[in-house]
């Protein structure tokens, strides 16, 4: 699996808020995915001091972003493995430090998984559906879901292109395209 397993079907430039949306999302996961993708297990365990941040760590989280967004807080169910078996009152922050013990497949794999599953999910989702996360005492809508869900990935894909950067020398902003 590479980028292009979760890189949009085709340029979008105007269309429906939902197919927009759903545009965007794929663009960045396949931004996140090129920047994440490929490494040893010595470089996505790599930390860039004083910072602990690793793309293992990075990886991790998102497929937890996608689980806890759509699965949790859509629709209201519980999380799948591994994030079922997890204290997540005993550690917050699991998802980042236990990454460096999976071995390279493990985490793509996890992560592939997560995005497939959410992609589902949002495809048949109405974006002013309620879902379980609240706002000021109101449940937000799953359009609000979605954007957090692709702020997540805003925020993350810019710290895997500096982390990659100081790893190999990767920069840029878009995978090549491959037609």
């Amino acid at each position: 699996m590479d980028y292009t397993d979760v890189a949009p079907a085709a340029e979008c430039v105007d269309g429906p808020e939902k197919d927009m949306l759903a545009f965007a999302l794929d663009r960045v996961r396949a931004q996140f995915a090129w920047k994440t993708g490929g490494l040893t297990a010595e470089q996505l365990r790599r930390t860039h001091p004083p910072s602990t941040l690793t793309i293992a760590g990075l990886i991790k989280h998102m497929a937890f972003v996608e689980e806890r967004y759509t699965r949790i807080h859509l629709q209201g169910r519980a999380p799948g493995r591994p994030w079922s078996e997890v204290d997540w009152n005993a550690d917050l922050e699991w998802d980042w430090h236990s990454a460096v013990h999976d071995e390279p497949d493990e985490l793509y794999a996890l992560w592939y998984s997560s995005v497939a599953r959410a992609r589902a999910i949002w495809a048949e989702t109405d974006l002013d559906a309620p879902s379980t996360l609240m706002a000021e005492g109101t449940p937000a809508s799953a359009r609000r879901l979605q954007i957090d869900v692709l702020e997540e990935y805003l925020r993350h894909t810019g710290h895997a292109d500096l982390l990659r950067e100081a790893i190999d020398g990767l920069v840029g902003n878009d995978p090549p395209r491959r037609d």
